[in-house]
């Protein structure tokens, strides 16, 4: 019998096409859902530590009180009218430390005080956690939106001038949310005798409820350099993205919302969150007490929880007994940029994910209160996302308005001051 070979050819590519789309569809069904995020090709993640909940099937579920984001308030304020650079006469150093809750307060003070005294503003540095550790400004921040942002405001300077230098400058130390009347009576009269000087400024709890009038020329200037003038630079800011977007992937059946949590196991232990400080309130809740509060809030157990806790702790693990799909940053994190974020010994970088993801999440719970919860409470205000739980307010509670943040609820917040 004759067989044409031509045929013989056309049926070993025809089985040889077949066999390579079944293993097309192979490794499509069953490669990793975490592997590669959309929109992301490069981004790899870590396979995520959870059981079946983790791949979302099945219809939407939006269990949960979730609140659409509404739109985003107008900033109140305008910039005043430029000073000329020539007219800038002294130079001001400081630096920020802390981590960006701090840094939000010692920006602010900085800039008030060089506008009032038409004094050039230094770029800081920014102090390690430990001691003698420094880094760049660049390395967290976007430097030309900084410096854009404060164009007519004041003069910003890189470095000081060589002459400037080989002085040795006076310290003035503040607080933040300085005041005209404490620059023109404890600040002024140094600059006077020396128009170089450094600033020390120490972070403490700000008051939030102080009302400032955008009207009033350094008022204004506040509400800029508070609101308006620390951004992310591109790399971190992208890293933040990817986890962002990592969160809401995990939480498809809810469109995406998730929940942050500023839980910190290693702050339980702290002196402070030990004490209620005499006001009969605790400062910090503990990981079976944040579980309690979302359920009683209607938070369903297919929430998708962030915490801001870089390893697993098994202080955790009463929260995701109850919402299994909480994770902490080593979950989420792309797995290529662990050996920066979170083995690098560099806690600034771990806390500006934390500070921007928590500005960024749907609903946000300070389970510590403190610096942290005012200005990310203040960020979320700005950009109208105000679902802000707090624990303390569960007591006696009947509705669920009764959970919110005094800073929403009774507008208490100084960002109330500073947007319309």
């Amino acid at each position: 019998m004759f067989v044409d070979p031509r045929q013989v050819v056309a049926g070993f590519l025809t089985v040889y096409m077949f066999t390579m789309l079944g293993n097309m569809v192979k490794q499509e069904q069953f490669s990793s859902p975490q592997a590669k995020l959309p929109g992301a090709p490069n981004a790899h993640f870590d396979v995520v530590r959870v059981e079946e909940e983790d791949v979302d099937t099945g219809p939407p579920v939006n269990e949960g009180p979730w609140k659409a984001q509404g739109k985003g308030l107008t900033p109140c304020w305008s910039k005043p009218d430029p000073k000329k650079p020539e007219t800038s006469r002294g130079h001001i150093t400081f630096s920020l430390a802390y981590g960006p809750e701090h840094h939000v307060s010692q920006v602010a003070a900085a800039v008030v005080i060089a506008r009032y005294l038409g004094a050039a503003l230094v770029l800081p540095d920014i102090r390690g956690s430990e001691l003698g550790q420094k880094r760049k400004f660049e390395d967290i921040y976007n430097v030309d939106k900084f410096i854009e942002s404060l164009d007519g405001v004041v003069k910003i300077v890189k470095e000081l001038p060589s002459e400037v230098k080989t002085q040795k400058p006076a310290v003035v130390k503040v607080t933040g949310r300085v005041t005209v009347d404490y620059i023109r009576k404890n600040i002024e009269p140094i600059f006077k005798r020396n128009s170089n000087f450094r600033l020390a400024i120490f972070s403490s709890l700000d008051n939030p409820k102080m009302n400032l009038n955008p009207k009033v020329e350094l008022d204004s200037v506040s509400c800029l350099a508070t609101f308006g003038t620390l951004q992310l630079n591109p790399e971190i800011q992208n890293v933040v993205h990817l986890m962002v977007e990592r969160l809401r992937a995990l939480s498809q059946r809810a469109d995406g919302h998730f929940i942050a949590v500023d839980l910190r196991a290693d702050a339980l232990d702290q002196k402070e969150c030990r004490e209620d400080g005499g006001s009969g309130r605790k400062r910090c809740y503990n990981a079976q007490e944040i579980g309690e509060l979302l359920r009683r809030i209607g938070f369903g157990a297919d929430t998708t929880i962030y915490v801001t806790q870089t390893w697993w702790d098994e202080r955790l693990n009463a929260l995701k007994g109850m919402f299994p799909k909480t994770y902490v940053k080593d979950d989420i994190i792309p797995s290529d940029e662990k050996g920066k974020f979170l083995r690098s010994g560099g806690a600034e970088l771990v806390q500006a994910l934390d500070f921007f993801i928590c500005s960024q999440s749907d609903v946000f719970v300070p389970a510590i209160s403190g610096l942290f919860y005012e200005n990310v409470a203040g960020r979320r205000i700005a950009s109208s996302r105000t679902q802000i739980f707090v624990p303390h307010q569960v007591l006696g509670a009947s509705s669920l308005s009764d959970f919110n943040s005094t800073y929403v609820s009774k507008r208490s917040h100084m960002a109330y001051s500073c947007y319309c």
